[in-house]
């Protein structure tokens, strides 16, 4: 383990230590969008879910569009960091915290907008009194609260080091705090051994864990009759969009991050490209699974299913559908194919080129089926309204609080993994030239 002397890292620290004027009236903003939000809830509450524009037959909307949305960033931090990890990919060092942060925090705007959709909370506990695991939804919730659970692990297991590095520097309640969550951690040696063991375990177990649950949500769309749902290749394509998602929602972060905090020296180019290179291979798979799944639809010409075809190319749905493409793959494709363009600001531009693809095409998949349904019912027009919006910004909105509140509590770039790539570098680099060169020459290269 890397010493606790981290003179060189002072940088990681100034987040937690010093704050202004500009963070103040961020937290202010934010918070007044969330009381804003809060208050609209209470009213939707109050007055039902008619004051939404769900009806009868479109009973989702703008609320399971950002569940799955949410969900499918949830991919961001811990699928993406720990394929990474155990890669051994030595880039991803300063990026794996952020995107950790990130998989935490959305999960439960996930979980939250589920309830905003059942109009009346109470009938949560519903899932714990009567269910049933025929049930696609309660498989949903077993494998969210799995990710939940071992996501919250993965992410605070590396932050171990950080905090008693925290501890001995703070006094007060912040040392108790510090001291509480360091678990008495030391930095001797069966210490190193037993934490990187459990870090390596957790990083193998949580892919799967993430793969099963975006493949769950998309078995609720998947296992109905609902035309353009009922397809075997729902699983890998909301996956696939989970981890494309993800990946534009972790370099949006490292951008602000890298901005505010003057992280340049930690976030470098090289992070950005490497990003957006894998953004690039899902930017092609994303398309090759949209093909796909449109071509055959077209050509089984099925009745149902072409009409909710029609409606998405060229019906009142088209300017999502197209504007969804575009965000998608035009903009981000165009963009992540050059090397040129392949800069912060690039890659930067072409993530929230996705996130907004991204959250057009969950719109896509679950409004137009809705409004052309298989049954007898019917056919819905869904316009979201100023309730939906106004909770859909207070999700957002407190997101973002809840990221600045961690950077305050805990560095949002992982310092003894900074440090311990920095030792590793010197050793491999000494190891190779051993083979060469005279022994007592070594201790003048550090």
């Amino acid at each position: 383990m890397p010493d606790k002397t981290v003179n060189k890292d002072e940088a990681l620290f100034k987040p937690i230590f010093f704050t202004g004027k500009k963070f103040y009236l961020t937290v202010a903003i934010l918070s007044a969008i969330v009381i804003w939000a809060a208050f609209i809830w209470i009213w939707q509450i109050w007055h039902g879910l008619g004051v939404t524009g769900l009806n009868r037959s479109v009973f989702w909307g703008v609320y399971i569009t950002n569940f799955v949305f949410f969900i499918g960033v949830s991919h961001a931090g811990t699928l993406i960091s720990a394929i990474l990890r155990l890669s051994r990919a030595e880039w991803r060092r300063s990026i794996t915290r952020m995107a950790e942060v990130i998989t935490v925090l959305v999960l439960f705007f996930g979980v939250a907008n589920v309830i905003f959709d059942m109009g009346r909370v109470d009938r949560l506990l519903n899932v714990i009194k009567h269910g049933h695991f025929t049930s696609p939804l309660l498989w949903d919730v077993c494998s969210i609260s799995t990710y939940l659970t071992a996501s919250t692990i993965y992410l605070f297991l590396p932050l171990i080091p950080d905090i008693a590095l925290l501890r001995d520097r703070v006094s007060g309640w912040r040392k108790r705090f510090y001291t509480f969550l360091s678990l008495n951690w030391q930095g001797t040696e069966p210490q190193v051994k037993r934490l990187e063991k459990a870090i390596g375990i957790m990083a193998v177990v949580v892919i799967p864990i993430a793969v099963s649950v975006h493949t769950v949500v998309s078995w609720v769309f998947a296992m109905t009759v609902q035309p353009m749902w009922h397809s075997a290749i729902f699983g890998p394509y909301f996956v696939v969009g989970a981890i494309f998602s993800g990946i534009a929602a972790i370099i949006t972060g490292m951008v602000i991050i890298r901005k505010v905090y003057h992280l340049e020296d930690y976030l470098k180019p090289v992070h950005f490209n490497n990003l957006g290179i894998l953004l690039l291979v899902m930017t092609l798979l994303w398309f090759y699974f949209t093909f796909g799944e449109y071509l055959t639809t077209w050509y089984g010409h099925e009745p149902r299913e072409i009409s909710v075809w029609q409606s998405k190319v060229f019906g009142r749905f088209a300017p999502l559908f197209w504007g969804m493409f575009l965000f998608c793959f035009i903009i981000p494709f165009s963009l992540l194919c050059r090397k040129k363009t392949r800069t912060v600001t690039g890659t930067l531009i072409a993530s929230i080129s996705v996130n907004i693809g991204m959250w057009l095409e969950r719109i896509t998949i679950v409004v137009p089926s809705l409004s052309n349904p298989r049954l007898p019912y019917l056919r819905g027009i869904y316009h979201p309204t100023v309730v939906e919006f106004s909770i859909m910004a207070g999700c957002f909105a407190l997101f973002i609080l809840l990221y600045m509140i961690f950077t305050k509590f805990f560095p949002i770039v992982s310092i003894w993994e900074i440090q311990e790539g920095r030792e590793k570098a010197l050793s491999e680099t000494t190891a190779r030239i051993k083979t060469y060169l005279p022994g007592p020459q070594l201790e003048e290269l550090k």
